[in-house]
């Protein structure tokens, strides 16, 4: 059989990673279709996957009109790549994995978040063979739409799929028992972050100066643009594929993104998500609230108070991994789900029993 993946994104890449070693393993034909952004690529080469471009995003500019135009110069590259791979079946989101599965008249599966109903599900959702979200989303997006017990970061920071590192307290330079805190800086140039603002200039260089004063700070800036030489914290250097084992050593993670936050949280660390001019309420956030393992401020005064307090609390992180022990561990294992869907290409009736009793319609 031959797969096609699209992976956009960082996150993409960790979502279907396992699925596609598996998948390769089972004697599949994987092809994972990427564009230059960020670390994306980066993160394809550590972890070995088989990978072809199909164009880059410009992270200066996270304009609606100008996201557009990019899009329609990388559709032609799309078609050329899928009509090459010839894939059995799709799996992707938003107008990249539409047009692949029209091209291919291959079936298109969907694995979406609870972001709002925007451009990306409005394009591809009639091209939808299958579409799985977590079932906290909220959503009802038709028949073909199926909901599962946890969050797209379950198919790798799962416990039956994710062992950190502990060696990475040596890679980043800190003690065994030295307290720090990772800082992350949404650049907010993605399609769904137009618009949107996060920490101001003004509210990072505070955060950061105060929170220094109780653990070391190490600084992940999306943008690119800050410059720590007069701050006291240190640039997260490390290799991004690393990032996961660094959150789940920390000590706290406050961030204006959203990816990391729910990623801190179901590892076990305290986790604080500015939201800035964000407004759109999402499940995600919502059920890992519920849990205590995240929280959301609409106040800068608000998270960087909370942080302090998280900093010189000595139960903190032993109050997080309690509540993640409790919880996700009974969480659905994504990659387990993504690679009986790849093998049934999408026809959610012929999976085997412990796949189906994982999934939910959507309109029930």
């Amino acid at each position: 059989m031959r797969i096609l993946v699209f992976a956009n994104t960082p996150a993409h890449v960790h979502l279907y990673r396992h699925a596609v070693d598996r998948l390769e393993e089972a004697g599949h034909d994987v092809l994972v279709l990427t564009r230059e952004y960020a670390c994306t690529t980066d993160l394809l080469e550590f972890f070995g996957l088989p990978y072809r471009r199909y164009g880059e995003h410009d992270v200066t500019s996270s304009s609606k009109s100008t996201l557009a135009r990019e899009l329609g110069g990388q559709i032609g590259s799309i078609v050329r790549e899928t009509i090459r791979f010839r894939p059995d079946v799709v799996f992707g989101r938003g107008p990249y994995a539409a047009v692949a599965g029209t091209v291919a008249r291959a079936p298109v599966v969907l694995v979406l978040d609870d972001e709002p109903g925007d451009f990306n599900h409005t394009v591809s959702r009639p091209f939808a063979d299958c579409i799985l979200s977590p079932r906290v989303t909220r959503r009802d997006l038709g028949d073909d739409h199926y909901t599962f017990d946890g969050f797209k970061e379950c198919a790798y920071l799962h416990p039956e799929v994710f062992e950190p590192d502990r060696a990475v307290r040596e890679y980043l330079g800190v003690g065994p028992d030295e307290p720090y805190a990772l800082v992350r800086f949404n650049a907010l140039d993605a399609l769904h972050d137009a618009g949107l603002e996060g920490f101001t200039r003004n509210q990072r260089h505070d955060l950061i100066e105060r929170l220094s004063e109780h653990a070391t700070v190490f600084v992940s800036d999306e943008g690119g643009e800050m410059d720590l030489r007069d701050l006291p914290a240190r640039p997260y250097d490390l290799h991004p594929a690393l990032i996961h084992d660094a959150m789940a050593e920390a000590s706290l993670l406050i961030a204006d993104t959203g990816t990391m936050v729910t990623e801190a949280g179901l590892l076990g660390t305290p986790a604080l998500r500015y939201r800035g001019t964000d407004d759109h309420e999402y499940g995600e956030f919502q059920e890992l609230e519920r849990v205590g393992l995240v929280e959301q401020f609409d106040a800068y005064d608000g998270v960087r108070d909370r942080g302090l307090e998280l900093l010189a609390d000595d139960d903190a992180t032993g109050r997080w991994e309690r509540r993640r022990r409790e919880y996700v561990g009974d969480l659905a294992n994504l990659t387990d789900l993504l690679v009986d869907v790849a093998e049934t290409q999408g026809r959610l009736g012929e999976l085997d029993r412990s796949s189906w009793a994982a999934l939910q319609p959507s309109s029930r």
